[in-house]
């Protein structure tokens, strides 16, 4: 009975095990094995030993990479961890048609990244939606160049990915808010505490836990961007290459006639060390709300 007691955990775990194994684990260990080798996509290859790591660094477009994927990742967490807690409290009041401003934030999450991306490609090109009406009305007198400047491009996939989130983080909000106790928010407004200050010391403290959850989900979305910047840029990483993420840098060296699957390797496994560091970091404060 014991020995039965014992098993039966593991057995039920078997078919969500298996699959971690075969699609997680080993193509992780994969990954980190043809890192040390030359092959490519049509052929096979030979160990090299730390030759892809060597060439990575003199790769004239990774400084660019790696600046943008963490300058992305550095402005995304905070946005993205304290907008849609905001929104939360918004949409957690009962006012009239509240439901269906609900459903409209949490609209964009179900469409498609690369649906939404086109969209915005559209209003923000030269001679899109944004620009056309600002220079009707007089705002502008040229075009602002949000796709075509390194930085301006940058900051509108991160606006994208911020009003993309948005919504998915402010339903798990949602649901930390409601184990935060009313008589909690009570006895600081009897005690002459003020809406700010009963959002920092009681609110705040409450959502902890989720807020650390989500600064780590974000970290990690946010470092493996991919379809904003691939689409807004124009699919081509085409301002000198200076608007890559390294998650383009890897689909750029694997893909095509040459496919230089280790190099690509090894560059996953960097994108996969520079992922683990923020989690790192946050583990800490995700100890101190538990």
């Amino acid at each position: 009975m014991k020995s039965h007691r014992l098993s039966t955990p593991w057995l039920m775990l078997l078919p969500a095990l298996a699959w971690l194994a075969v699609f997680s684990l080993w193509p992780a260990f994969n990954t980190g094995v043809l890192s040390f080798t030359n092959v490519h996509m049509l052929s096979g290859g030979r160990f090299i030993g730390l030759r892809n790591y060597v060439l990575m660094w003199q790769d004239p477009h990774l400084r660019d990479a790696i600046l943008n994927t963490v300058l992305y990742m550095a402005v995304c967490v905070p946005l993205l961890t304290f907008l849609p807690l905001l929104l939360a409290l918004l949409v957690q009041r009962t006012l009239p048609f509240m439901g269906f401003f609900r459903t409209v934030f949490y609209f964009p999450v179900i469409a498609s990244a690369v649906v939404v991306a086109l969209m915005w490609q559209w209003l923000l090109d030269d001679r899109g939606l944004v620009n056309g009406l600002a220079q009707q009305a007089g705002l502008l007198h040229a075009a602002v160049p949000f796709l075509s400047d390194r930085w301006l491009l940058l900051f509108s996939a991160i606006a994208l990915t911020v009003w993309k989130g948005m919504g998915y983080y402010m339903v798990l909000y949602l649901s930390a808010l409601g184990n935060v106790r009313r008589e909690l928010h009570e006895a600081a407004a009897v005690d002459g505490a003020g809406t700010i200050r009963r959002f920092w010391t009681v609110t705040v403290p409450g959502v902890r836990g989720t807020m650390a959850l989500v600064s780590v989900l974000i970290a990690v979305s946010a470092m493996r961007v991919f379809s904003e910047l691939y689409v807004l840029g124009g699919r081509t990483g085409g301002i000198g290459g200076q608007d890559v993420s390294l998650v383009m840098l890897i689909q750029q060296a694997a893909s095509g006639a040459d496919g230089r699957i280790g190099y690509a390797s090894a560059l996953s496994v960097l994108l996969f060390v520079l992922t683990v560091g923020p989690m790192l970091l946050l583990v800490p404060w995700n100890r101190k709300a538990d």
